[in-house]
């Protein structure tokens, strides 16, 4: 099958590229790793794409005082191999490495995972875990601040709005000293994640989270476990991790709470050794 037809515009400037997206039926390609297969299996439709992968404001990356802002068009690969004069925390240089193969980190951004919304992405649940902002724009309109942790309204459904575009991913700079742990299961190397697990903790900051994702919905906060794993330095058990999933995700299968269990016990063990 192949796609509909549509046509390719690539706008010079980021003020260009909201005024075409305004338009009905236009849709935003970043690196394009979602939006091609869809389009070649007709489940998207749009009468045009507007590319903004190359737009010099959606591809730098920047520490503003006490935070790091990395631009939307900013490639996995990128993150991976890091960029001079900047510092990213190790827990995104190792998720990067992660994702699919080399030739789609090439290619896929941080912002077009973002807003495509997979609960199965790993930026979408590491971003959460992280308690990253992401800056948003439409037009001449002030950028506005979404914290991840609420942009995600359901499976590839977000907070964005017609002619907006996610400019940035902020976090705080201190991050690159978090500690973290990070674990996802997929049947094999490159698909997508059958379940993940994520904790990061910043004592100095009093910062502690705790994430599930690949939920096939939003990434489930684990609070409590967060304030108990930070509090006492321990671990929770594991009839406490599959007492919290079942809590949370009532609907999920005895098969995914327990991948979801084994991700999650996993990241935990990379803070909290037994």
């Amino acid at each position: 099958m192949k796609p509909v037809p549509f046509t390719h515009d690539i706008p010079q400037t980021l003020m260009i590229a909201s005024k075409t997206m305004a338009a009905e039926g236009a849709k935003i390609v970043a690196g394009g790793q979602s939006i091609g297969p869809m389009l070649n299996l007709r489940l998207v439709r749009p009468t045009s794409l507007v590319g903004i992968a190359h737009l010099d404001e959606l591809r730098s990356v920047q520490v503003k005082g006490d935070t790091l802002s990395i631009g939307s068009a900013v490639t996995h690969a990128q993150i991976e191999d890091g960029m001079d004069g900047i510092e990213f925390p190790p827990m995104l240089r190792h998720v990067a490495r992660s994702i699919a193969y080399r030739a789609v980190r090439n290619k896929g951004t941080v912002g077009g995972s973002l807003a495509h919304a997979d609960p199965a992405a790993d930026w979408v649940t590491t971003m959460t875990a992280l308690g990253a902002d992401l800056v948003i724009q439409k037009g001449r309109s002030k950028a506005r601040r979404e914290p991840m942790a609420g942009f995600m309204r359901g499976a590839y459904r977000t907070r964005l709005q017609a002619g907006e575009v996610i400019l940035a991913v902020e976090m705080p700079v201190a991050m690159d000293q978090a500690l973290w742990g990070y674990e996802k299961i997929c049947r094999k190397v490159g698909e997508f994640a059958d379940a993940i697990g994520a904790v990061v903790i910043h004592p100095d900051l009093k910062y502690a989270r705790v994430v599930v994702g690949a939920t096939e919905d939003t990434p489930v906060l684990l609070d409590d476990m967060a304030y108990h794993i930070a509090r006492t330095a321990t671990a929770p058990s594991l009839q406490d991790i599959d007492a919290a999933l079942a809590a949370r995700l009532p609907g999920a299968s005895a098969i995914k709470r327990q991948l979801l269990k084994t991700a999650l016990s996993r990241a935990i063990a990379k803070v909290i050794p037994s």
